[in-house]
């Protein structure tokens, strides 16, 4: 008959070794490392096969505060849509597919051409296909009007790429005598 004491060693050593595997492979998972070696879009060819981390979020935020379309598009899939805060419908404007999402990010540098995001803070889900981007948004338009606006974007990825971008902002009121 087996002892009782022996059971809970081999109970105990076999759930402390699949701890410690969990831990190691949620590390791995959660930088971004594969064979020793960051995953960044400058050292990887291609963004689809990257783990979606925080440094991918600021890796977008710093292509759009260089305002380069070519950066920010390689993030983004065939199929993508970008939920736009304003617009004629009670969630904005919806721009569906890579060319519809680059005019309408291209529309924004165009009336916004200093626009800059900052003060940002950025989480991803476990499984890596939702995040969250929290920034403030400066710029002044090109009628002259100065925009200061803290906003947020809720994304969606699938193989390590942007399916939806939903972007909020804080509506600024105006006080008027």
């Amino acid at each position: 008959m087996i002892n009782d004491r022996y059971l809970i060693h081999i109970y105990d050593d076999f759930f402390l070794k699949y701890f410690l595997i969990v831990i190691i492979i949620s590390l791995t998972t959660v930088t971004g490392c594969e064979n020793g070696k960051e995953n960044t879009l400058s050292n990887s060819t291609e963004v689809n096969t990257m783990p979606v981390n925080e440094e991918t979020l600021k890796q977008i935020l710093d292509a759009f505060n260089r305002h380069d379309l070519d950066a920010i598009m390689q993030f983004f899939s065939d199929d993508c849509t970008f939920d736009f805060p304003k617009g004629p419908e009670y969630n904005g404007q919806r721009f569906s597919g890579k060319e519809q999402v680059r005019e309408a990010l291209a529309g924004r540098f165009k009336g916004i051409p200093d626009v800059h995001y900052g003060d940002d803070r950025h989480w991803v889900s476990a499984d890596s296909t939702k995040g969250v981007s929290e920034w403030t948004l400066t710029g002044t338009t090109t009628t002259g009007i100065k925009i200061k606006v803290r906003g947020c974007d809720l994304w969606e990825f699938k193989g390590g790429k942007i399916t939806r971008k939903d972007s909020y902002w804080k509506i600024v009121e105006t006080r008027t005598k």
